[in-house]
């Protein structure tokens, strides 16, 4: 039986319902913080709570699951906490395997992001328990809302350069997960996933002027000048320092890779820039 945490965020829901077209549903647990609103998304497959801050819940919620994916979770500070939570929970019901959804190059990632995923993966590797890690890119859907301002401003503002950002659809990512869960051979394994395409923040305007008809430059500045900027839009703290500071590491090729290990894996080419903001960008019209 497969468990899959955070199964009400979009990761989780594409993650089930692609397990669901490989194997029986009976045979996949959906294990979300809110159990009512993955009732009112009726995921088609039973629904446990767990809640990352709760040992006795987690403790029940994985009994009987062989293969759990633990999708990261969002309370950024906290995560490394609730991911031991977890591990030590599967620990004591002697699961059989955990796939981890990590950050691309964790381990020498300059991302602030990177130092929980990489206290997680340590915590696995003395677990005791099989485990694969996947060490995910970033999501092009990242940046549907920067391209809705852009489309607004007429100008998509930035800190990133030249920077390339090797990023993948989420469902990419998710599919690469249900390959490794449906999969033999990838115990121990760590992945570094990323788009097979990268793209600069200068592309990502071209290809929003090609969707839309309207022409969309890149305007570049400082880190300081464009968390100043995010900060006058709105944005509250800590935000504009964070998504400033992490274009200023873009620039620097923080989240450049040129490895098709994605691809491999999901037997097929990562899903292309536009083509994505096409079709999110269609949800938004």
């Amino acid at each position: 039986m497969i468990g899959v945490t955070g199964a009400t965020g979009q990761f989780g829901q594409i993650v089930i319902g692609l397990l669901k077209e490989r194997m029986p549903a009976d045979q996949i647990v959906a294990l979300a913080r809110d159990p009512a609103k993955a009732a009112a998304l009726d995921l088609g497959v039973e629904v446990r709570p767990f809640d990352y801050n709760d040992p006795d819940q987690i403790l029940a919620g994985l009994e009987g699951i062989d293969s759990l994916l633990l999708i990261s979770g969002s309370d950024i500070g906290l995560r490394e906490v609730q991911h031991r939570n977890v591990i030590f929970g599967a620990m004591e019901q002697n699961l059989g395997r955990i796939v981890y959804t990590s950050l691309l190059r964790a381990n020498t990632s300059p991302l602030g992001l990177a130092q929980e995923h990489l206290a997680t993966e340590l915590i696995l590797g003395e677990s005791g328990i099989a485990c694969t890690i996947l060490r995910n890119g970033w999501y092009i859907e990242n940046y549907v809302d920067t391209a809705i301002s852009a489309l607004a401003a007429g100008i998509l503002a930035g800190a990133a350069g030249d920077g390339r950002i090797s990023a993948a659809a989420r469902a990419d990512y998710a599919a690469a997960a249900v390959a490794v869960l449906t999969g033999e051979g990838h115990e121990g394994a760590t992945y570094e996933l990323s788009g097979d395409t990268a793209f600069t923040l200068a592309d990502l305007a071209a290809e929003l002027s090609k969707i839309s008809g309207q022409q969309i430059g890149y305007r570049d500045m400082t880190e300081a000048d464009y968390a100043e900027a995010l900060a006058d839009s709105g944005l509250a703290a800590p935000w504009p320092k964070v998504l400033a500071r992490i274009d200023a590491q873009i620039a620097e090729g923080a989240l450049y890779d040129e490895g098709t290990t994605l691809s491999t894996l999901i037997g097929r080419p990562t899903t292309p820039l536009g083509d994505v903001l096409a079709e999110r960008l269609s949800w938004t019209a």
